[in-house]
């Protein structure tokens, strides 16, 4: 018997409901640091189905698998070789079948990260397109002539760093990518790149999944004429896409991304979709001057289910001011769309040090992830209150960090391995050397030693995902703002005649809470602590208030 079979409930969630993922939470899995299941040090699907058991025993409804494509790794699978495989290093499509099977029985659905906008250099479609510029596919990748002078054709910046460009000596011609030089952008001007595109979303679909996180879904389109980028003023400048050691962020990126061609291409890809039931699709918006406005449009008129928005994932820290702000632009430009929350991913250093949180303040934040209108996004180790984990430059994989280190260290500290066991070797990620260093600080908190714990940050994940599915108005409900400021935030979300009124206290100091008029009844079977004073509920430092009203 596991350790997780009695947190395990064997019958699945077989529901068909269009609207199951407003208000679901997903689980982001980074498959090469899950769980190794053959000690070459690198996790596996394989790997991912021994623990799924632990990730229904959270609650979630779903699982997001960042990319196990073919690829030559030279970014972790987002360049992609070969769209409709499995690459060896992870496994085999009858392990990625296998693996979907398992997680629906387990009632856990299964969205996967679809990387369209550029292929690996690899791409059997890139090594045709390069070889002339008459053969069957010379315009599936965005080629340009130099300027005169053999400079690139504008002053298009890459995410990586340095010129959007890269020179071909076999086609002489210049070649886009924007991210790294052997991940060239597709051209999605033409018709047969799209149309091939479309088929390979409907090659997963055929194979089971429930959606797809689309990975930089505003980078799919480029400037027809290439028109070079306006300068952005300094006062205007943020972090949000890149670091702030890159000069990207020294341009208005008005014509490299989020071209209005793209509204009609996710038509047309939420039309492949509407084809099989009960499916959705996230988009992630790299857009930093426009974002509102581009998740506004993309979550409209039947493109995307909903976007992946960034505002929490950026450094700035969340007080309730901001988080009300964040909270009140959605409100105000995006009514009709869904936003996706997420603290961490697999991009940004991890929350619990990004924001410097100690233990009880990581717990409240999770109660309003968990809160807030819209679908939460939980990225792996969240649950056990993983901190960033420092690597050093000689065990650095990512090409990211090792461009702009040290002011930049790369993403290699949010991707370390799991830790699953504190008596096992590696923290029971693997047997062996694993493809990054696992953190010693965080064996400490593995699985199994919080399994156990009732007072563990584990075990408050599960009550609180818990909690939140209990209210039908925690999950679909509408989102009204009630108060504000830097350490405090409440709101009432509303679902049919039910009301709940959520109050957190977002400092270690007591604080008084005002409820709303009105009958109000506190459920005190959320994992807080409340105090009763002549006056009215009063909220100890790091504590939140869940009140209803209505039947």
């Amino acid at each position: 018997m596991s350790f997780l079979d009695p947190w395990v409930d064997q019958k699945p969630d077989l529901t068909t409901d269009p609207d199951w993922w407003r208000g679901a939470v997903i689980y982001q899995i980074y498959p090469r640091s899950y769980q190794d299941s053959n000690g070459d040090g690198v996790g596996d699907l394989s790997g991912i189905i021994h623990r799924l058991p632990h990730v229904a025993s959270l609650g979630v409804d779903a699982i997001w698998i960042s990319p196990f494509y073919r690829s030559p790794m030279l970014d972790f699978g987002y360049d992609v070789s070969d769209f409709r495989d499995v690459d060896p290093l992870f496994g085999s499509l009858g392990d990625f079948d296998a693996l979907v099977q398992r997680a629906h029985e387990l009632g856990v659905k299964v969205i996967v990260d679809l990387v369209l906008s550029h292929t690996s250099d690899q791409h059997p479609w890139f090594k045709e397109s390069r070889s002339s510029r008459d053969n069957p596919k010379a315009d599936w990748y965005v080629w340009a002539d130099p300027k005169p002078d053999g400079t690139p054709p504008n002053n298009w910046l890459s995410i990586f760093g340095g010129s959007a460009w890269e020179w071909d000596g076999q086609r002489m011609q210049y070649y886009l990518h924007n991210f790294l030089t052997q991940q060239p952008d597709l051209n999605f001007h033409s018709e047969e790149v799209r149309k091939e595109l479309l088929d390979v979303a409907r090659f997963w679909l055929d194979r089971g999944v429930d959606g797809f996180r689309l990975d930089t879904v505003n980078f799919y389109f480029a400037d027809a004429q290439l028109r070079d980028n306006p300068p952005l003023a300094e006062s205007e400048r943020n972090d949000n896409t890149a670091p702030s050691v890159n000069p990207y962020n020294y341009q208005d990126h008005l014509y490299d991304k989020t071209q209005p061609e793209n509204l009609q291409f996710l038509k047309d890809f939420r039309a492949v979709l509407d084809e099989y039931p009960a499916i959705t699709s996230v988009g992630e918006i790299g857009e930093s001057q426009r974002g509102t406005q581009v998740q506004a449009q993309y979550t409209s008129e039947g493109r995307l289910h909903m976007a992946y928005d960034f505002d929490l994932l950026a450094n700035a820290y969340p007080s309730g001011t901001r988080i009300a702000a964040v909270m009140d632009k959605i409100e105000t430009h995006v009514a009709n769309g869904w936003a996706c929350w997420a603290y961490s991913n697999h991009d940004v250093v991890r929350h619990t040090s990004r924001w410097n949180l100690g233990p009880e303040a990581h717990r409240i934040y999770a109660a309003l992830l968990l809160s807030l209108k819209g679908t939460a996004c939980l990225y792996q180790g969240e649950e056990l209150g993983l901190t960033e984990a420092y690597v050093p430059f000689e065990d650095l994989q990512d090409p990211y960090g090792k461009r702009f280190w040290p002011k930049f260290k790369g993403r290699d500290g949010c991707r370390t391995p799991m830790p699953w066991a504190a008596d096992r070797a590696n923290g029971g990620f693997s047997d062996n050397k694993p493809w990054l260093p696992v953190a010693m600080e965080h064996v400490q908190s593995a699985a199994e030693v919080q399994h156990g714990d009732p007072g563990s940050m584990l075990n408050f994940y599960r009550e609180m995902i818990g909690f939140r599915k209990a209210y039908p108005a925690l999950l679909k409900g509408s989102y009204h703002a009630v108060e504000a400021d830097d350490t405090y935030l409440s709101f009432i979300r509303r679902h049919g005649n039910v009301d709940v009124f959520c109050a957190f206290n977002l400092s270690g100091e007591p604080r008084d809470v005002k409820m709303p008029d009105g009958a109000w009844q506190i459920d005190r079977a959320a994992p807080f602590t409340i105090e009763d004073t002549e006056t009215g509920p009063r909220l100890p430092g790091w504590q939140a208030l869940f009140a209803t009203t209505g039947s």
